[in-house]
């Protein structure tokens, strides 16, 4: 179900054969899958299929989570590791990147009571500054902008006057797609502009996605080598498709995911 609300979240709609085959189970129950969350308004049954409800706004913040949840939880906790006391970190919107944000939040160092904040996050992702806004040790700048309804991130000219002021220690971009060619792709082509923007504010620029969105190209580039020069993905990509990022210029980083029970 959890992935189901995530494909509804970049798609808007599909119909039972198309999400079944993408999901990877059958037609019937796929069929049950939409009538339970048809039941709890989070999706509008149609003819052969469904699409987003009015309510359904959020479904990528508080749906998405359980997706591919312990390589987004091992990618935050490698991204953390690279931030030092008193950098100024850029995150854009997405699932992983509100994942960082709270490995960031809870990593002790960070997490210690002082007069001074420990660190500063830039974002333009709405419910990331809402989780950080209440953590003293954290200074949390938000970029301004028009918000978006279903990723909450605020993109626009607002968001391009505060970014083009600011410079940052380090970034980390979201991306729905990651290519050797291509470089990173998002759905929105005012997503990828900000996105884009904040990686070009930064010293140091990471791209950001696990290994399931390897090889995908969405609607909108944000950049590829000349912009980002690391990677960081989880152990699932493969040493084929490796060789081809490291032979585009990117330095490949890998998130292991802890041994079980850990």
């Amino acid at each position: 179900m959890n992935a189901l609300l995530e494909l509804l979240g970049e798609r808007g709609s599909v119909d039972v054969e198309e999400a079944a085959t993408e999901l990877e189970v059958s037609a019937a129950t796929m069929r049950r899958d939409m009538d339970a969350l048809a039941e709890q308004q989070l999706l509008t049954r149609t003819r052969g299929g469904a699409v987003l409800s009015a309510v359904t706004y959020d479904l990528p913040i508080r749906y998405k989570r359980g997706y591919h949840a312990a390589a987004k939880e091992s990618l935050a906790r490698t991204a953390a590791e690279m931030v030092e006391r008193g950098d100024v970190v850029g995150l854009s919107g997405g699932t992983t990147t509100t994942e960082i944000a709270r490995a960031l939040a809870t990593r002790p160092d960070l997490a210690e009571p002082g007069p001074q904040p420990h660190l500063t996050i830039v974002t333009n992702a709405l419910n990331i500054a809402n989780e950080l806004a209440v953590r003293p040790q954290i200074k949390t700048v938000l970029t301004g902008g028009v918000a978006h309804s279903r990723t909450f991130e605020l993109t626009g000219p607002y968001s391009d006057l505060v970014l083009q002021q600011i410079s940052m220690d380090l970034a980390f971009i979201g991306a729905n797609g990651m290519d050797p060619q291509t470089g990173a792709t998002v759905h929105d082509e005012a997503e990828a502009r900000i996105n884009g923007l904040m990686a070009q504010r930064a010293e140091r620029a990471v791209v950001v996605a696990d290994s399931s969105k390897i090889g995908n190209r969405c609607f909108a580039r944000v950049g590829g080598a000349e912009l980002f020069k690391t990677f960081l993905t989880d152990t699932g990509i493969t040493a084929a498709r490796r060789k081809e990022f490291e032979e585009q210029g990117l330095r490949l980083v890998l998130a292991e995911e802890p041994p079980e029970g850990s």
